[in-house]
C-alpha cells in the first residue's frame, strides 16, 4: 500500500499535531515496511522532522516538498490532489483537519477535537470561519475517520452528523522519549532556565482554551495565604488573547513566583517533568490531553482539569477537578504540595498509566482503518 501522509504540520515548531503526525508515521513504517508512506507538505519541514526521519532510516518512508508555489492558497483543492495522482498514492491520510477536495483517491481525516466548534470564542474569527465551512465538508469527503479519544467521536458524531460507523477512536500516547530524567540532568536543565529547585509546572500554548487564568488565580490565593512559596513554571509559546494573562501576572504578588520559559525543547521539558511537584493543566477542553500523559511518563503527580477526554486518557491516575473551579484548585494545590507520600504515590501510578499508551498500538489500529476503507 502506498500511503500520502499530510506533511503540512512538520513545516512549522512542532506542537500537539505535528508530534501526533511525526510519531504515526514512524510507528507505521517500523510496523510496515511492506508499505510505502509519504509525508508531503508544500512547505519546507522543521529541521526537528528532518532529522528524526533521517535518524531512524526507514527505507519506507520519505519527506517530499511538492513543487507548489504557483498554486499557493490552492493546495487542497489542487496542489495537493495534482500530486497526489502524479504520487499514485493508494490513500491519503490528512492528520490536521483537511483532506484533498478532489477525490482522486480515498482519504482518511484525523479529528483531533472541536474546539474551534465548541469553544468559538478561543480562537481566532478566521480559525472558526475556516472550520465551520472546511471541517464538514472534509469529515464528508473521507471515507473513514480518526478521533483520539472516544469523546471527540461522539461530538463529532453529533455535531458534524457524521454516522457512528464511519469514526474510530484510536489514543495516541507519549513519546518513548519521555521517561524520568536523571537527577543530575534534571538539576543542570533547572539552573538553565532559572526554575528553583520546589516548582509547579504547567505546559501548552498559552491561549484562553487552556485556561491559565484560572491557574494563576489560584496559585495567587495559595501564595497569599499558605507559607507555601513555589515558584510556578510556565512553558510554551503565546498563543490569541494571551493580554489578559500576561496582565494578571504583572497586576499581582505572584509576578516574582512565576517563571515564562516560553517554548523548550524536549530534552528541557522532560527534565521539568521529571523534577517538578505537581503538574497542573486546567483546560478547559481537549481532545487526547498529550502533555498530562508525557508528564505522568516522567513521573509527575498530574492535577488536571475534569473534562470528558481527560477522564478518558488519564481515569484515576490524576486528581481532577472542574476547570473554573478557583477554590478547589488552590485547596488541591496546598495540600498536595504538603503530602510527599501522595505525590510519590501518584508519580508511581502515572507511569504506570501512561505506560499502557503505544504509538505501535495506534499504528497498528490505523493501518487497520486503511484496510477497511480500501476495502
Amino acid at each position: 500500500m502506498r500511503v500520502g501522509i499530510d506533511g503540512y504540520p512538520l513545516s512549522e515548531a512542532l506542537t500537539g499535531v505535528g508530534h501526533y503526525t511525526l510519531e504515526l508515521a514512524l510507528a507505521l513504517s517500523r510496523n510496515f515496511p511492506a508499505d510505502e508512506f509519504e509525508l508531503v507538505s508544500p512547505k519546507s519541514f522543521n529541521p526537528s522532522a528532518i532529522a528524526r526521519v533521517e535518524n531512524c532510516a526507514f527505507a519506507n518512508l520519505r519527506l517530499t516538498q511538492a513543487k507548489s508555489s504557483s498554486l499557493r492558497g490552492h493546495w487542497w483543492s489542487l496542489g495537493l490532489p495534482l500530486y497526489a495522482k502524479r504520487a499514485r498514492f493508494d490513500l491519503f491520510h490528512g492528520t490536521n483537519f483537511e483532506v484533498p477536495l478532489r477525490k482522486r483517491r480515498p482519504s482518511v481525516l484525523t479529528i483531533h477535537d472541536l474546539s474551534t466548534i465548541v469553544f468559538p470564542d478561543t480562537h481566532t474569527t478566521r480559525a472558526v470561519r475556516r472550520a465551520r465551512v472546511r471541517l464538514p465538508m472534509a469529515a464528508k469527503l473521507a471515507r473513514a475517520i480518526i478521533t483520539p479519544t472516544e469523546a471527540v467521536k461522539r461530538e463529532v458524531c453529533a455535531r458534524l452528523r457524521v454516522k457512528p460507523e464511519k469514526v474510530i477512536a484510536i489514543h495516541e500516547a507519549p513519546r518513548e522519549f519521555f521517561r524520568p530524567a536523571t537527577v543530575e540532568n534534571a538539576e543542570a536543565v533547572r539552573e538553565r532556565l532559572g526554575v528553583a529547585e520546589k516548582f509547579l509546572l504547567f505546559v501548552g500554548t498559552l491561549e484562553p482554551r487552556k485556561n491559565l487564568i484560572t491557574l494563576l488565580k489560584a496559585f495567587a490565593e495559595v501564595v497569599e495565604r499558605s507559607k507555601l512559596r513555589p515558584q510556578l513554571v510556565i512553558a510554551g509559546g503565546k498563543g490569541w488573547l494571551i493580554d489578559e494573562t500576561l496582565s494578571f501576572i504583572d497586576s499581582t504578588s505572584i509576578k516574582e513566583h512565576v517563571r515564562l520559559t516560553g517554548y523548550l525543547n524536549d530534552e528541557d521539558l522532560r527534565a521539568l517533568y521529571s523534577s517538578c511537584q505537581a503538574f497542573l493543566y486546567p483546560s478547559l477542553y481537549e481532545g487526547f490531553g498529550l502533555p498530562p500523559l508525557e508528564a505522568m511518563a516522567c513521573g509527575a503527580p498530574v492535577i488536571a482539569g475534569r473534562v470528558a477526554a481527560l477522564q478518558e486518557t488519564l481515569g484515576d491516575e490524576a486528581i481532577l477537578i472542574e476547570p473554573l473551579d478557583v477554590q478547589t484548585w488552590a485547596r488541591t494545590i496546598e495540600t498536595t504540595l504538603n503530602d510527599p507520600k501522595r505525590r510519590a504515590s501518584m508519580s508511581e501510578s502515572g507511569i504506570k498509566c501512561a505506560a499502557q499508551f503505544s504509538w505501535d498500538a495506534a499504528a497498528i489500529r490505523t493501518r487497520e482503518v486503511y484496510e477497511q476503507v480500501m476495502a
